[in-house]
């Protein structure tokens, strides 16, 4: 659009523009007809090639040059140039140095239509006065490309916050799955890992009912280490069960069976509590299928009018406990989970009551 009008300017100003020539007058219009076009034809130029002084001084020039054609041809739209050059002043320029020149190409054109026609033409030499009003069009341009300018950069800010938050929510389910591998597999893993090099160091002494025994511990392990994975796949699935069924189920399969106790309204907890109360509920019942065998176990799962509690308590060990030391890890995951959401977790042996000598762990999560 910017080059279809120049060029219509510069064809409007050669067939109308009179005297052009070689010498003379003609000359003189002739070299101020073409530093016009220059000047006019540069405003295509992209503003970022073009520094602001630069700028400046091209539409100074620019304006004066037009005048001067006013002022030396006798005919002819020479008057264009310097109309839309002052638009164009508005739109490059700020607004203060924008009427300053725009002022000046007013009095400038006017001045020289009034010394080229004389008093005798008013309405003639007024006409040049208002050569510099189109700045106005150029600085409501000017302010319309800024808002646009702004609005795009705050779409374009708030797309890259929106795409930190969203890696940060990565980082976070990714901190949350590596929470869940470590359950299911740390404690599981080295324990295997233990039964296993110990049914080797047993295969050199000959003693065949400890390797086998040795043995018979490791698939154990294994087959409560698939219990414990498939767990964990249900609670990182969207569609998992509701908090007290899956707590329930979770219980029957590990042969805790009527130990669970519920108080307060039942009601439906956001998914992330019930996925992490669950998480911390099979940590409990591993470590108390470990460190104390055939102990007791207590669950109760508590509702209050804005959070959830969650208590396991287990009595002492009534069977021999396996060789063997976890990772220490299970207290620190439960801790940032719980912590993640705002909530408080409390473990410790057991002082006092039917489960003296045991473990107690307590997580109250509020419900967001």
């Amino acid at each position: 659009m910017v080059w279809v009008l120049n060029i219509g300017v510069v064809v409007a100003g050669a067939l109308t523009i009179r005297p052009m020539g070689l010498s003379g007058r003609g000359l003189a219009v002739t070299v101020l007809y073409l530093l016009c076009c220059v000047a006019l034809l540069a405003r295509a130029v992209p503003e970022d090639k073009v520094p602001p002084r630069v700028a400046l001084v091209w539409l100074t020039c620019g304006i004066v040059v037009s005048a001067a054609l006013i002022g030396v041809s006798r005919s002819g739209s020479g008057y264009l140039f310097a109309f839309f050059l002052a638009g164009h002043i508005g739109f490059r320029l700020p607004a203060r140095a924008a009427l300053t020149l725009a002022l000046l190409c007013s009095l400038l054109c006017g001045g020289a239509l009034y010394l080229s026609l004389g008093p005798g033409h008013p309405s003639q030499w007024a006409f040049g006065l208002l050569t510099g009003t189109p700045v106005l069009a150029g600085i409501l341009n000017r302010s319309r490309r800024r808002a646009v300018e702004a609005a795009i950069f705050a779409a374009e800010s708030a797309e890259r916050a929106a795409r930190a938050e969203a890696q940060a929510a990565v980082l976070t389910e990714r901190s949350r799955i590596a929470r869940d591998v470590h359950d299911v597999l740390a404690h599981s893993l080295a324990g295997i890992n233990m039964q296993l090099e110990l049914a080797d160091a047993l295969l050199d002494t000959g003693d065949l009912d400890k390797v086998r025994e040795a043995n018979d511990k490791a698939h154990s392990m294994v087959k409560e280490s698939l219990k414990q994975a498939q767990w964990t796949v249900h609670a990182l699935r969207e569609d998992a069960l509701p908090l007290l069924e899956s707590l329930t189920a979770m219980l029957d399969s590990s042969g805790h069976r009527d130990v669970l106790t519920v108080t307060g309204d039942v009601r439906q907890v956001p998914s992330r509590v019930a996925q992490n109360l669950l998480r911390i509920a099979q940590e409990s019942l591993t470590n108390a299928a470990r460190h104390a065998p055939g102990g007791e176990v207590a669950v109760e799962l508590a509702f209050a009018p804005a959070s959830t509690a969650l208590r396991i308590v287990n009595g002492p060990a009534t069977r021999e406990v396996a060789a063997g030391i976890g990772s220490g890890m299970g207290l620190i995951g439960m801790r940032e989970r719980v912590a993640l959401l705002g909530g408080t977790i409390t473990a410790g042996p057991v002082t006092e009551g039917p489960h003296e000598g045991g473990w107690r762990v307590e997580a109250v999560i509020p419900d967001e």
